[in-house]
């Protein structure tokens, strides 16, 4: 893999201009077509540890629309390994091709390669377990094993460089958060002057002991929870207006489980006046853009408006 910059694109919304916000957005999405945004900087490290060490697989593992499961997939095709994904939910597995069919994430990764093995929830919950992975060592003797996410020291490393000289301008640095890991290095690389916003995808209050886990090195950062919807990939007709507006009005198009939902709390916060006027605001899009033909399958299901779709 080869180190990378992305570019910084400023937004222009109404409510910015009234407010007299700047909000720009830095496009980690565009890094890679497949290893795009945050995964690529957590397997950057990654990839070249298991390359020096010789490993001939990557393992990992996700739920049926990860983006971790569909960027392993797509890293260890060009990069010659390998790939072996462990998916939740064994039902999934009774009929692969009805599965496949229906799950763009899974066809797709599949394409590059990767085998699946799909486990019980409760069999998942163990996933982290010293008894769990022994037995994966067992069965797959020659794999780099890679947490679910991608989050680890590695990975952290990869997210310090999202940030560069070229952020040093900005006030707020602004994260969407699933595992903590890409916000963790982005604390690490920002500026004292600078202040960082997670906003997470999930609901609960573990963030913060997870974020102080992965040893950050400053105190300049501040989860807020007022903005996951319900909880990881849960969304409602609001966002779903919200993301397909912001796409028409500025162009960048938003993921409805990660970047949609900060992007939502950024735009609240500064209609509530949470931001001084001349504030400067980077927001960091961390792709996922893949995610969006399989949550419209939900929605279709439910009757519910679709989103915008790269793809349509």
């Amino acid at each position: 893999m080869q180190a990378a910059t992305s570019n910084i694109e400023e937004i222009f919304l109404p409510e910015l201009r009234a407010k007299e916000v700047r909000l720009f957005v830095k496009r980690e999405d565009a890094l890679h077509p497949v290893i795009s945004g945050n995964k690529y900087r957590k397997l950057f490290y990654n990839i070249a540890f298991a390359k020096k060490k010789g490993y001939s697989k990557l393992l990992t593992f996700g739920g049926a629309f990860s983006n971790h499961i569909l960027a392993t997939a797509g890293a260890g095709f060009e990069f010659g390994f390998k790939t072996v994904g462990i998916i939740r939910g064994e039902e999934l597995g009774v009929d692969i091709e009805k599965t496949l069919l229906n799950n763009e994430t899974l066809r797709r990764a599949k394409d590059y390669g990767m085998q699946f093995e799909f486990i019980s929830r409760s069999d998942y919950k163990e996933k982290s377990s010293q008894s769990f992975l022994l037995t994966l060592k067992q069965k797959y003797p020659n794999a780099y094993i890679l947490p679910e996410g991608g989050t680890n020291d590695k990975a952290i490393q990869g997210c310090e460089e999202i940030l560069n000289d070229h952020t040093e301008d900005f006030e707020f640095i602004c994260c969407a958060v699933g595992t903590g890991g890409t916000i963790s290095g982005i604390i690490n690389s920002s500026s004292k002057h600078q202040q960082v916003l997670g906003f997470p995808a999930l609901k609960g209050d573990f963030l913060e002991n997870e974020i102080k886990g992965n040893k950050v090195n400053k105190n300049n950062w501040e989860i807020i929870p007022d903005y996951h919807f319900g909880g990881y990939a849960k969304i409602n007709e609001e966002l779903i207006t919200f993301n397909n507006n912001f796409f028409n009005t500025s162009g960048v198009l938003l993921d409805p489980v990660y970047t949609g939902k900060m992007f939502y709390g950024i735009v609240d916060m500064v209609n509530k006046d949470k931001f001084a006027k001349g504030t400067k605001i980077l927001a960091i899009h961390t792709g996922g853009l893949q995610g969006i033909s399989g949550m419209n399958n939900v929605l279709a299901k439910k009757n519910m408006p679709l989103l915008i779709d790269r793809n349509i």
